[in-house]
């Protein structure tokens, strides 16, 4: 007897998650700021061996008030004002002038660097979880140089993920006010810093979204709900679509799943887009669940691979917050999105596939398969959309973690002047990039005795992957970011938090959100 619908389960959808804390700019004092629960302020270090350290903008109105010498409370503490270290005075009674108050937090920024805001940021995140309203000083210290870093580690620092039957056990703070800054001075910043935070929100909650829900055609209408909501341009391959026309790697790679591949393109046009505005392109690869196909994974380095279409939610996030950074050229996302699966019909060792444009790929290694869906969307980017530059990302080698651990992620590039933009991109916005060598003498091992490259080239493993790539970008200038060795973090430790990252759509806004980021290049 057939089922019928009551026998089926219910669809599988995506619960209500906590909401990233809202900000405010106000030309108020912080403890001028209504029903603020938490008052964050500034510590610098003071100068000098033993000096002490030092309190910022509000800190002598709060001291007042409360009648505390809070200089004394951070020598007693041997609080110094390193980045990120935060020591609390409770007003369990509240204050005379503000009867909501229950906490001062005194927050190191260390040397005022982007990086010490960066960490402040994340540190007061965590130590407000729960509280429905902060005012903070900490970014008047410096707002040039510390408004962005500072929201975007608040932000992120707060950041969670849950799919229990309880709420969550912790949620970020409700709101956020910049206490002591121009709002008609400071508004464009603050807006810059959220869109760059929020990209990094959705990317890493796109990559933390279990694969029993996130199978190709649901990251494809997540992409067409985010263009929709951002104004973008969007078009979807189905697998009758990319048969047509010749996507041989996205096919080959998802023909093993029960759920079939998909590849999505958004575009972005800038306000004053014109015929000779330059176009960039940006390729994700979108492994939705890498089980490594029938070279398959030991279950311990499977159980993480959710978040192998890390690559594809970074383009996705970026894509979405390109006009709220300002960005001045054309832009074309490419996501080709499969579940590299176990079954019957999956690829072989020894198969050959035919990417878009004709050249083919001997497959020796099925668990080398990122590479082979980026190549269709490579290939089809620099023949079909007239790139000035070409960037694609992914979490695609082990390898690049054996190289560079955890903190940092690996790019390769054909120019110098893109590979000096992606690295100083990546080392502004807090996702550090380090170059790798496009070494030439290690060519020879794509060679296949019946295909065009073999796809299992073995070690240098990350530099081979990246040679494999390069034959389908031509000579267009292309930087490929490989970002497995940053795709997962180990434990919570300044704006990250354990589990996936969604490492590299900071980075990508502050290169393209430039007043001129293909300047040398184009």
């Amino acid at each position: 007897m057939p089922p019928t619908s009551s026998d089926r389960p219910p669809a599988l959808s995506l619960p209500s998650q906590v909401s990233p804390p809202e900000l405010a700019l106000s030309g108020a004092r912080p403890l001028a700021v209504d029903g603020v629960e938490v008052v964050a302020l500034p510590v610098v270090p003071g100068e000098g061996d033993g000096a002490a350290p030092v309190l910022g903008p509000g800190a002598d109105e709060v001291g007042e008030q409360l009648g505390v010498d809070l200089v004394a409370l951070l020598e007693a503490e041997r609080a110094s004002g390193e980045a990120g270290r935060i020591v609390a005075y409770p007003v369990p009674l509240g204050g005379p002038d503000q009867a909501s108050l229950r906490r001062v937090l005194l927050v190191g920024v260390g040397a005022q660097r982007p990086a010490d805001f960066r960490k402040a940021g994340a540190a007061l995140g965590r130590a407000v979880k729960d509280v429905r309203a902060v005012a903070t000083t900490v970014p008047a210290l410096d707002p040039d140089t510390g408004l962005e870093p500072f929201v975007v580690g608040l932000v992120l620092g707060s950041y969670g993920f849950s799919w229990r039957s309880t709420p969550p056990e912790h949620v970020p703070v409700e709101q956020v006010v910049l206490a002591a800054l121009d709002p008609k001075a400071y508004d464009a910043a603050l807006r810059r810093a959220l869109a760059v935070a929020g990209a990094g929100w959705r990317s890493r909650t796109l990559a933390t979204v279990p694969s029993n829900l996130k199978n190709p055609a649901w990251l494809a209408e997540e992409a067409r709900r985010l263009a929709d909501e951002a104004g973008l341009g969007y078009r979807v391959w189905d697998e009758q679509q990319l048969a047509a026309e010749g996507f041989g790697g996205v096919l080959g790679v998802g023909q093993g799943s029960a759920t079939p591949p998909r590849l999505v393109q958004l575009d972005y046009a800038p306000r004053r887009a014109g015929r000779r505005t330059p176009t960039v392109v940006l390729v994700g690869k979108g492994i939705t669940f890498d089980t490594g196909g029938l070279s398959i994974k030991p279950a311990q380095a499977m159980a993480n691979m959710k978040r192998d279409m890390t690559g594809g939610a970074v383009v996705l996030a970026t894509m979405a917050a390109l006009k709220d950074v300002g960005c001045p050229v054309r832009v074309v996302g490419l996501v080709p999105m499969a579940e590299n699966a176990v079954s019957g019909n999956a690829l072989r060792p020894g198969d050959v596939v035919r990417h878009w444009g004709g050249r083919t790929t001997e497959i020796t290694n099925t668990d080398a398969e990122g590479r082979v869906v980026m190549a269709d969307a490579l290939a089809y980017a620099v023949a079909e959309l007239d790139p000035t530059v070409v960037v694609d990302v992914a979490t695609l080698t082990g390898a690049m973690k054996v190289a560079l651990g955890q903190q940092v992620g690996g790019f390769f590039a054909n120019r110098e002047v893109l590979a000096a933009a992606i690295a100083a991109a990546g080392e502004a916005s807090g996702e550090p990039l380090w170059r790798m060598p496009l070494a030439e003498v290690y060519e020879d091992k794509l060679a296949s005795k019946v295909a065009d490259a073999d796809n299992g080239a073995g070690g240098p493993g990350a530099i081979t992957a990246a040679l494999f790539l390069q034959h389908f970008v031509g000579d267009v200038p292309w930087a490929h970011l490989d970002v497995a060795s940053v795709g997962d973090a180990p434990a919570d430790a300044d704006e990250w938090t354990e589990g996936p990252t969604g490492f590299g759509a900071r980075a990508l806004l502050t290169w393209l959100g430039a007043e001129a980021p293909l300047d040398g290049i184009a």
